[in-house]
């Protein structure tokens, strides 16, 4: 497993996964209107590449063999930049269990760390499974927001998680 910082050139390559990893993951729980607009929104290849250029976004891409498996996305929240933000966790479907979540949670926690933060906090949708992972890798629910985005709405639990 190689996790390293993806690059302007891996935007089509996080696309990809995002396209992979979104539908399975969020079929039973959104639509496939929401899923689609969610995508287009949020993995159009300007955006990533404006993200990893800018610095708002660090990504992490994990590969292995040299495919790529997942990624992961944080960076400083813009309204409060003392506390850290993971704004993206995904791996392939198929991979689960291997603990490649965990090994990009873990990265994530350490490089806020080493940036000198102790929060960091994430959404989770209310009806995703995954909420139980981060519990298990000590994030707590702080609270609750709905947040509208186009016609639809994120229904989702805030969770953060004190680092040391």
């Amino acid at each position: 497993m190689i996790l390293r910082n993806a690059t302007t050139e891996d935007a089509a390559t996080l696309q990809q996964l995002a396209e992979k990893i979104w539908y399975p993951t969020y079929g039973p729980i959104l639509s496939e209107e929401q899923i689609r607009f969610m995508l287009d929104k949020i993995y159009d290849l300007n955006s990533i590449r404006t993200q990893i250029s800018t610095g708002s976004q660090t990504y992490i891409l994990l590969s292995e063999n040299g495919a790529p498996q997942g990624f992961a996305a944080f960076g400083p929240r813009p309204e409060h930049p003392e506390v850290y933000k993971l704004f993206k966790l995904y791996c392939l479907v198929e991979t689960k269990g291997k603990g490649y979540g965990k090994a990009l949670i873990n990265e994530v926690e350490q490089r806020v760390l080493r940036a000198g933060k102790t929060i960091l906090e994430l959404n989770v949708n209310k009806y995703n499974p995954a909420k139980t992972f981060y519990e298990k890798m000590g994030y707590e629910v702080i609270y609750e927001e709905d947040i509208p985005i186009g016609d639809f709405w994120m229904n989702d639990f805030v969770m953060r998680k004190e680092l040391k």
